[in-house]
């Protein structure tokens, strides 16, 4: 059993589950089935034990089964470094998303500190063509599994700017209720700042001489403009200097808010903006691959991976190099794909489950190796 992973996991009203159950032994968990049979779904209630809204970024009302939206719940039971937990995440009808963490009511940010998660799904195949504003929660996903407060830090943050941009579209002028949320904002955003140059350098270092057939990706931290300060008060000071600039834009337009993240292909000197589909799926790969790794050198365990239709893009080669990588960090992954021989070469070391819809049901089977 890996030092991280998920033993049980139930769905109720879940998306196309309107009850599963799949009891898990930390291998990797294959899953198949033909397209619109609800295994993203299973690999979506995996992501909401850890902290914001998962893959999809779907609200409460979104994931509530259809046509009862009664409301839905995912549940687990967790071992992590021999401990085990139990989780609950739920919403009902019409209401905020509540977490339970061993019968105790916690806040989200909890999640964070008791289980690392990483993710890569299709529709992050256009991370570096699109807008930053991906590739920032890319990052901020990394940093999260590095440092857990990280996620508390852009919950200040994204707060005192909200207010602060309410204030600006009103044309407000009162200089101290203006100076208090900069401050606010200079605080979190610092810590941001700090927490996202820490994790980069963690994902180099665990690039670096890496055993691994996933090419290397460069990153760096670029801006639109003039970078932020990163220190508290000159961030501050920045803010405050900025404010009629930012009147006339009704908005704001220094901070960490307003970073990207920019990847070049190593061993080619290439952007990944400017690589082929297939060489910015590896670049993806090698930087979850490397992340997870990062982890596991800490000490500590793995975090769990969720891979969605992943090895459909991937020749033979590339499919069974993954699996070996992953299987050698001792990760719990979760792998879906329209058919069983994607995972062939996975052999015995998977769990193996199809998922089958009928009249808006989903259904989950365990299958023998």
């Amino acid at each position: 059993m890996p030092g991280l992973a998920v033993t049980s996991l139930t769905l109720s009203h879940f998306r196309s589950h309107k009850a599963a159950r799949m009891d898990l032994d930390g291998r990797p968990v294959a899953i198949h089935g033909r397209n619109g049979a609800g295994k993203t779904n299973i690999l979506e209630a995996v992501s909401l034990l850890s902290p914001g809204r998962g893959i999809r970024r779907a609200t409460t009302v979104e994931i509530a089964r259809l046509p009862e939206r009664l409301g839905w719940k995912v549940a687990a039971t967790l071992l992590r470094l021999g401990d085990m937990h139990q989780i609950e995440t739920w919403a009902e009808a019409g209401e905020a998303r509540t977490v339970r963490i061993d019968e105790k009511a916690a806040a989200q940010t909890a999640l964070g500190r008791l289980v690392p998660i990483l993710w890569l799904v299709p529709a992050m195949d256009r991370l570096w063509i699109e807008g930053a504003d991906g590739r920032r929660r890319f990052l901020d996903r990394m940093t999260l599994s590095f440092r857990p407060d990280h996620a508390e830090a852009v919950l200040d943050y994204e707060k005192s700017m909200r207010d602060r941009n309410r204030l600006l579209k009103e044309g407000a002028a009162d200089a101290a209720w203006y100076a208090a949320l900069e401050a606010q904002m200079a605080e979190a955003g610092a810590r941001m700042m700090a927490n996202r140059s820490a994790s980069l350098a963690e994902i180099e270092d665990a690039q670096r001489d890496a055993a691994t057939s996933f090419p290397r990706a460069d990153l760096q931290i670029v801006w639109p403009e003039d970078p932020a300060p990163s220190d508290v008060a000159a961030l501050r000071d920045a803010l405050r200097d900025n404010r009629r600039r930012d009147q006339a834009a009704g908005r704001t337009l220094i901070g960490p808010h307003r970073m990207d993240l920019a990847a070049t292909y190593a061993a080619k000197g290439m952007a990944a903006d400017q690589c082929s589909t297939g060489e910015q799926k590896a670049l993806l790969i090698s930087l979850v691959l490397a992340n997870a790794r990062a982890l596991a050198e800490r000490g500590g365990a793995p975090p769990i991976l969720l891979l969605d239709e992943v090895a459909a893009h991937l020749d033979e080669g590339r499919r069974a190099a993954l699996y070996d990588e992953v299987v050698g960090l001792g990760a719990q992954a979760f792998l879906t794909g329209t058919g069983p021989e994607l995972f062939e070469s996975l052999g015995a070391r998977a769990q193996r489950f199809a998922v089958n819809e009928t009249d808006g049901q989903s259904r989950i089977t365990e299958e023998q190796a």
